[in-house]
């Protein structure tokens, strides 16, 4: 936006010019806008994941983390588990039947997403779970218990 110098009495009263003020309208307008056809084509071409919201909470034994994966097969969901990380990937597929021009609105996102959460404590990765209900995704991560002693036996090499 090119910028005319203001006028002392502009500048004095801080009045506007129509002119001015009709681009700073449309910036505030191109800002507030939703999401087009044009900007969902562009982030696809970029080949972006969408981000999965999580929630996360622990208990005294376990963190457990809840995402909605509405629209994914269970086996299409791919689910990595270190001591201090867990990264969740799927792909939720749109219907192909329906032409763009038949929609009146069209705010569900559809596309490969992803999301890698840094865990607050270590966990014991073979004893995590996952589950599936409704669309809810459930993991359960035990814990690593650093207090857990073991006794071993010394054995002779005799």
């Amino acid at each position: 936006m090119a910028k005319t110098k203001r006028s002392f009495f502009e500048r004095l009263t801080g009045a506007v010019k129509l002119e001015e003020q009709d681009e700073e309208r449309e910036l505030e307008v191109k800002e507030d806008r939703k999401i087009t056809k044009a900007d969902v084509a562009e982030w696809e071409e970029k080949n972006e994941d969408g981000e999965l919201a999580v929630d996360m909470h622990q208990t005294p034994s376990e963190i457990v983390i809840k995402t909605m994966v509405a629209g994914v097969r269970p086996e299409d969901l791919d689910i990595s588990i270190t001591r201090d990380t867990v990264t969740i990937k799927g792909k939720r597929e749109g219907e192909r039947m329906i032409q763009d021009e038949d929609y009146y609105h069209k705010e569900l996102y559809w596309g490969s997403f992803s999301r890698t959460i840094v865990l607050p404590h270590e966990i014991e990765v073979e004893d995590a779970e996952a589950s599936e209900r409704h669309g809810l995704l459930i993991l359960r991560l035990p814990k690593i218990n650093k207090n857990r002693e073991t006794k071993v036996r010394v054995k002779s090499a005799a």
